[in-house]
């Protein structure tokens, strides 16, 4: 018996218990019989139990170098490091969707441990949806793409993996991508439960909220990682192409953004039902897709399988999906009537539309660029491509029409917003951005969309910066040093203040998108020994090339010097890999140099023998600050996921919230009533006053807790405001 055997039987007994549990779940919920919900709990974990199990059976056939399994052969090799050897798991497409089927029970599993913090009743319909979507993937691993499928000869060696998965993004892209696909398949049971139960009031958006918080913070780093991986291996000195499938993976990210927004407006406002519950179906729909295009090999992308017969079982799976939610959707669409009527355009639920309505757009945009080139064949019987030209002319203006309502949002109070309060809360922002405008040209910048970019970036981070200084400023005021007052608000108020860190870093990657785009230079050159090439005060001297040869590979590099004003910066070594296995896909040994905010890019694209060399050189502005800005951005959405800490007693009893008849003085009476204030009133028209009351209660609580707590008392500290007025 192989360890191979032993997956396949894993994935079996899978199956046979994932096909157990929604029936023992949705029978438990008809029947209300707390037993066989039960039972549908350990059934879940059972699947996650078996999969954990196939998972390390074939991790264990890669690393015993196991040639008889066809995919190990056909993705490892004896001379891969052990490290490639792993991540070769998810390497190909039976390992991807093993993977997939992996962390989907491994979530459900997670869901299962901390039910008790959702609704009960929905709680079965949500297991019964997990396993009715584990139980697709299951399927198709047990009989269409088994990845523990054996040969009857073995070779002694296997072909190995694709040089241009050979690289360190391979550890982290791939699995972080596939599991963002994957975490959508929670908020999405969570939906399903909610129409199937009638359960349609805030209670779902409530409990699904930390989900959708961890699947969009799973996506961004998994394309951030994308974007990188693209950058340093590809070869064309950018890092988004629009490809087809960087598309799929951008669209559930949009759908989710857009969500993230409208669920506050249906929790403040009871608005927006009919936005949330379609964009939580198009999200999971979307990463369907997304997972569908990579495998069917319909759409032609470098990141694509070959075409195989399993996506038509993808596209079913995904036909399926849609005509089930839709026809729940229209059959409670009745019971989704908003509760309260926009009293402004100009309030911050009238904003958040807006931010809807142009992530929507982009993500629209985005889709049919991309199904285009089917359309087109269908119809015309001709494939008509779609280039980076359309979606930068189509989406670019929207994206800027976002950075703009990104920075206005939070400025704007609930229900309406007075004229004055509009003047004094936008001053400042529209003077800085008016300024930028006016001195970008003076500084050499001609072009006028960057220089409209470049204003409204500067409205929207001084717009945000201005909101974290009122926060620190008010908590200053009640005795804390300015860098602890920050601390406290992301600590007190994740939620509030991790947005505003994802607004931050994603402003940061739009100055860096903006600068590579617009001011990007770029050379080509055919070099011998000596001569020399220059671009952008940089001069690229070549020496020429070096080639080593190994058993597995052929290393060829070209040696250059970067010289600026007379002075030498360093020798680079630009090259190419090509596998013996793979002589038709060299893989690239790019140079990427940082000076500042600028990279210097050189890319090898030929050579003939030791003399001469032709290499492609970029210099990209501004380019470090994408990945800069997407490490915040994915800081601030941990943050805004990261749980409240227990408010709790020293005793371990839980703390009360301060009220009135526990002592309060009387500047903390009216402090108090104030942030319990309907916020956002036509007289004053903004919030900005609420917030500051609140957090002045919370900065008072704290200076008495350190000052006069005595044993047993209420620790003030740690009681929070009431009401936290931007959520």
């Amino acid at each position: 018996m192989y360890v191979s055997d032993l997956g396949a039987s894993a994935i079996l007994l899978a199956l046979l218990f994932a096909i157990y549990t929604p029936v023992a779940a949705v029978a438990g919920a008809l029947r209300q019989s707390e037993t066989l919900v039960a039972s549908a709990r350990r059934a879940t974990l059972a699947v996650a139990a078996f999969l954990l199990l196939a998972s390390g059976a074939l991790v264990a056939s890669f690393l015993l170098h196991d040639f008889g399994v066809s995919y190990v052969a056909q993705h490892s090799s004896l001379s891969m490091p052990w490290y490639y050897v792993t991540a070769a798991f998810y390497g190909g497409q039976e390992g991807s969707l093993l993977y997939w089927a992996l962390t989907l029970a491994l979530f459900s599993a997670l869901f299962v441990l901390t039910s008790r913090h959702a609704p009960a009743a929905l709680v079965p319909y949500v297991l019964a949806t997990l396993m009715a979507i584990e139980t697709f993937f299951l399927v198709v691993l047990a009989t269409v793409s088994s990845p523990f499928v054996r040969l009857a000869h073995p070779p002694a060696d296997g072909v190995g993996l694709n040089p241009l998965l050979m690289d360190p993004g391979m550890l982290l892209h791939p699995p972080l991508l596939l599991m963002g696909y994957m975490s959508f398949s929670l908020p999405f049971a969570f939906a399903v439960a909610a129409m199937m139960t009638g359960r349609l009031d805030s209670e779902w958006l409530r409990a699904l909220r930390r989900w959708m918080l961890a699947a969009w913070t799973i996506q961004s780093a998994g394309l951030l990682m994308g974007a990188w991986w693209a950058y340093h291996v590809l070869g064309w000195g950018g890092y988004w192409g629009w490809d087809p499938v960087e598309n799929a993976a951008l669209l559930p990210w949009l759908t989710a953004t857009a969500f993230l927004h409208s669920t506050m407006v249906q929790e403040r406002r009871g608005m927006l039902k009919v936005w949330n519950l379609a964009l939580v179906i198009a999200s999971f729909a979307l990463s369907i897709f997304g997972t569908f295009e990579v495998r069917s090999g319909i759409i032609s992308s470098v990141h694509s399988f070959a075409y195989s017969t399993i996506g038509s079982y993808f596209l079913a799976f995904l036909a399926l999906v849609i005509v089930f939610s839709l026809g729940l959707f229209l059959f409670r669409l009745p019971r989704l009537r908003a509760e309260q009527e926009f009293d402004s355009v100009v309030s911050r639920e009238g904003i958040f539309l807006v931010n809807n309505l142009l992530l929507v757009g982009i993500a629209f945009a985005t889709l049919w660029g991309t199904l285009f080139p089917l359309i087109s064949a269908a119809v015309r019987h001709e494939e008509m491509s779609v280039g980076a030209p359309f979606y930068n002319q189509v989406t670019g203006p929207l994206f800027l029409l976002l950075l703009l309502a990104m920075g206005i949002g939070p400025l704007l109070a609930w229900r309406r917003t007075s004229f004055q309060a509009l003047r004094r809360n936008l001053g400042l922002p529209a003077l800085l951005a008016a300024l930028c405008a006016a001195i970008l040209p003076l500084l050499g910048v001609p072009s006028l969309w960057a220089n409209v970019a470049f204003a409204v970036c500067s409205f929207t981070g001084c717009a945000i910066l201005y909101e974290l200084w009122r926060g620190v400023r008010v908590r200053h005021r009640h005795g804390e040093p300015y860098l602890r007052a920050l601390l406290m608000l992301f600590a007190r108020y994740r939620r509030r203040y991790g947005g505003y860190l994802v607004h931050l870093g994603l402003l940061i990657v739009a100055v860096g998108v903006i600068g590579s785009h617009f001011f990007q230079q770029q050379s080509d050159a055919t070099l011998k020994p000596g001569q020399q090439v220059s671009i952008a005060g940089y001069q690229l001297v070549y020496l020429g090339n070096i080639e080593n040869f190994y058993p597995e590979k052929d290393v060829v590099v070209a040696q250059f010097q970067i010289w600026q004003h007379g002075q030498l910066l360093r020798y680079i070594y630009p090259g190419r890999q090509i596998y013996h296995n793979f002589s038709d896909q060299p893989a690239s040994m790019i140079s990427i140099t940082t000076y500042g905010l600028t990279d210097l890019y050189v890319f090898l694209e030929d050579w003939q023998g030791a003399a001469q060399a032709t290499v492609h050189i970029y210099v990209n502005p501004l380019t470090v600050l994408v990945w800069l800005g997407g490490l915040i951005l994915i800081l601030g959405g941990v943050v805004c996921w990261w749980p409240e800490p227990p408010t709790r007693l020293r005793s371990g009893r839980l703390a009360r919230p301060l009220t009135l008849s526990e002592g309060a003085t009387s500047p903390d009476r009216s402090l108090i009533q104030a942030s319990k204030a309907p916020t956002g009133s036509a007289a004053e028209g903004t919030d900005d006053q609420d917030q500051e009351r609140a957090v002045a209660v919370s900065a008072q609580g704290a200076e008495r807790a350190a000052t006069a707590r005595t044993p047993g008392s209420p620790d003030l500290k740690s009681a929070k405001p009431e009401e936290e007025v931007s959520q």
